[in-house]
């Protein structure tokens, strides 16, 4: 059952180092802040998995916070790389990285294993790449029906996941809308869930498409409005474009971005 408390208190009993923690939400609702969160309390060794790892991702690597990175794209949307990934991947800065990539069905569908309790799953995909050949996790099995021969996954099971939604009811179950990615197959396939939310209300109203979490998949809410900004939170703040064009320039100098870092974590620069 989600027990609803302070986003640092959450961090710092359900998030330890050496995890797979995966933070998602595609296009809007990122957690950002939660990503933040993890930067303060100093996580190490994490395993970090997201489909499409952007600025927050960037953020935790260059912060020292990952080990391991798991995805299906990375990248500043709408405005090029990501420096600090490419900074650790080149030059081990300030960590070594391991990259898995898959792509984006592969990486749907292993979520979908997951929280569907099962090893592995069947796709058609990766035909014409080269993944396979450097990803573990992708296999191939033969159809005992038909004998086409289809790509395999493994399943993914978080130690964590991590999301931001727009409102949870004081028993804890959350609510969300608007593009909503993997975040429900991610949390159902997890061990354990956080979730920001932008508000606490007493009832959640219906919404045309949205998606309900149970508290009993949940294991701690925070509130924590504008919890997924400079990403935006659909009915509540829109994007900060401004902010994805200056991170470009923030996170190309190591100088630059410890500054940008210091100031995170509240210490001098």
């Amino acid at each position: 059952m989600a027990k609803i408390g302070s986003l640092p208190q959450a961090v710092a009993e359900l998030v330890h180092d050496g995890d797979t923690v995966a933070l998602e939400g595609f296009t809007h609702l990122i957690p950002f802040a939660a990503g933040h969160e993890l930067i303060r309390q100093e996580l190490r060794e994490l395993t970090l998995v997201r489909m499409t790892p952007d600025l927050v991702y960037d953020q935790l690597i260059g912060a020292g916070c990952a080990a391991k990175l798991v995805f299906s794209w990375g990248g500043n949307p709408g405005v090029g790389s990501l420096h600090r990934m490419r900074d650790a991947l080149a030059t081990g800065w300030p960590h070594p990285l391991e990259i898995e990539e898959h792509s984006h069905a592969g990486m749907a569908n292993r979520y979908v294993a997951g929280a569907s309790g099962l090893p592995f799953a069947v796709l058609r995909g990766y035909a014409g790449t080269d993944l396979p050949l450097h990803t573990a996790s992708i296999s191939t099995v033969t159809c005992p029906f038909t004998g086409e021969q289809l790509a395999a996954v493994s399943a993914l099971n978080p130690d964590v996941t991590i999301i931001h939604a727009q409102r949870a009811d004081r028993a804890g179950n959350v609510q969300l809308w608007g593009i909503t990615g993997v975040q429900k197959e991610a949390v159902l396939a997890a061990h354990r869930a956080i979730v920001t939310v932008e508000e606490v209300v007493a009832e959640l109203t219906p919404v045309p498409g949205a998606v309900v979490l149970p508290t009993w998949v949940i294991d701690a809410v925070a509130v924590v409005p504008g919890g997924a900004a400079p990403s935006y939170a659909h009915g509540y703040y829109g994007r900060d474009n401004a902010a994805y064009r200056e991170w470009d320039s923030i996170s190309r100098d190591r100088a630059t971005f410890t500054r940008w870092l210091k100031n995170l974590q509240g210490t001098p620069s």
